[in-house]
């Protein structure tokens, strides 16, 4: 079986869903390798975190992120309505609790695209939680693809790149570890890692129960 129809027939969902928890420093490439993966995989989603900073350029709210004042996350906050938060460069991000128990009870893999403080968070509360950590493979490589992006000031590149150490020291929470070097190569071992989770033997039971009863009868 090819890698494509492995990572499009993933079987009957009626197993739950897999919890990726994925981080990276700012300019590693994060959002550009989950995108591509989105595009050639079913069965799997984003988690839209509410965030309280400003829409960088083509973003929309509820695609890219739920885009909130303080008053509303802090609202949010009090009625524990998030499985995680954390406070990033001044501004606050979450992720809902409600919705993401919803999406893997249905059989839906989730990507949670937060930073360390988060997955620590998420990993207490949900232990099964798989943790894919991206690496840039230089610090002159980190910053220049931050400088590329020119969505940013100086002075806030200057801030990402002076966090990136202490963020990337927390690399071995994490049960992968991909350095996105070829953008192609990375993609593929972030994809190896779906493909591999949903062969696991516990996951198979479930999801094709039927087959293997049938075979073993």
């Amino acid at each position: 079986m090819s890698q494509n129809s492995a990572l499009q027939n993933p079987g009957e969902n009626n197993s739950r869903g897999t919890l990726y928890i994925v981080s990276a420093p700012s300019g590693a490439g994060k959002s550009s390798l989950v995108t591509a993966l989105l595009e050639q995989t079913r069965h799997i989603k984003v988690s839209v975190s509410h965030t309280t900073r400003a829409p960088r350029p083509g973003e929309e709210d509820g695609v890219n992120y739920n885009f909130v004042s303080v008053d509303q996350f802090k609202a949010l906050l009090a009625e524990d309505a998030f499985l995680e938060h954390a406070e990033v460069f001044g501004n606050f991000y979450g992720t809902s609790r409600i919705w993401l128990e919803e999406q893997l009870n249905a059989g839906t893999d989730i990507i949670l695209e937060i930073d360390w403080q988060g997955a620590q968070q998420v990993r207490k509360l949900m232990p099964e939680a798989v943790g894919i950590f991206i690496l840039p493979p230089s610090k002159e490589a980190l910053q220049e693809r931050l400088d590329n992006r020119g969505q940013d000031s100086a002075e806030i590149i200057a801030g990402r790149m002076a966090q990136a150490v202490s963020e990337m020291s927390h690399y071995d929470e994490y049960d992968y570890v991909i350095i996105n070097d070829r953008f192609e190569v990375a993609l593929n071992e972030l994809r190896s890692v779906i493909i591999a989770q949903r062969q696991l033997l516990k996951n198979q039971q479930l999801r094709q129960g039927q087959l293997i009863s049938d075979l073993l009868a």
